[in-house]
């Protein structure tokens, strides 16, 4: 029985009638219902094997423009020195992805929230002087996470990068065709488990999600709750 219910808030993830189905519990997160658990005796080790979770209420923002990246470092930020990499925040987990020289992509922590990203949203306005705009990505891109050790070669079925641990390090991105669907991957690992965001168009989600579930059969992989992956982040 779930202790919330996602019909009760303005803001829901697109594919949370598929995560009814499979009878998620839902709590609140970010002002909306997100699944927390899937099955209560399965999900970690289903996490450290392989899993797919739904982080799409989680908060993310982004900027773009020519003055980004000078912005952002007068805010405090440690950006990326090139585009396609990732760089984990100090302080409160906030992972920053560097799509382009001018494009960049904030993604809450897991466990703590993202201080960062109230205060860039707070503190960013326009400004005609200033090339910078902002990209509020948590209006169009759903969020999905993969873990464990089987997450790489489920990749290959599904996408044409080559997601091997040694050739698509920790912090790598990939900006490619996943199941079809144009996608950003980012390999994000939670401390000793691999794993690995995608982000794409929040109309495709509903599409993307049996995709990837389907490709993970074979590894008997299944959907999990967000406290699955927070475990993993406690485990050392």
């Amino acid at each position: 029985m779930s202790a919330v219910h996602p019909d009760t808030f303005p803001r829901r993830s697109p594919i949370y009638r598929i995560l009814m189905e499979c009878g998620a519990r839902f709590d609140e997160v970010n002002e909306a219902a997100i699944a927390v658990v899937v099955d209560e005796v399965r999900d970690p080790e289903v996490a450290r094997q392989m899993g797919i979770a739904d982080l799409t209420p989680l908060p993310r923002t982004g900027f773009k423009g020519r003055d980004t990246p000078q912005w952002l470092t007068s805010q405090g930020v440690s950006i990326p020195e090139t585009p396609n990499r990732a760089r984990r925040q100090h302080g409160d987990g906030t992972l920053v992805a560097r799509l382009s020289n001018d494009e960049h992509v904030f993604l809450s922590a897991l466990d703590t929230g993202s201080t960062l990203i109230d205060k860039l949203d707070s503190a960013w306005k326009i400004d005609p002087e200033r090339m910078c705009f902002s990209m509020p990505r948590s209006e169009t891109h759903a969020w999905f996470a993969l873990s464990g050790k089987c997450t790489p070669e489920m990749l290959s079925k599904v996408c044409g990068i080559d997601a091997r641990l040694a050739k698509f390090p920790d912090g790598s991105i990939a900006q490619t065709s996943i199941a079809r669907i144009n996608g950003i991957l980012i390999r994000n690992d939670f401390n000793s488990t691999p794993a690995f965001y995608v982000l794409a168009d929040s109309a495709s989600a509903d599409f993307l999600w049996p995709c990837l579930l389907d490709a993970m059969q074979e590894f008997e992989g299944a959907p999990v709750g967000l406290n699955a992956l927070r475990a993993l982040l406690s485990v050392d």
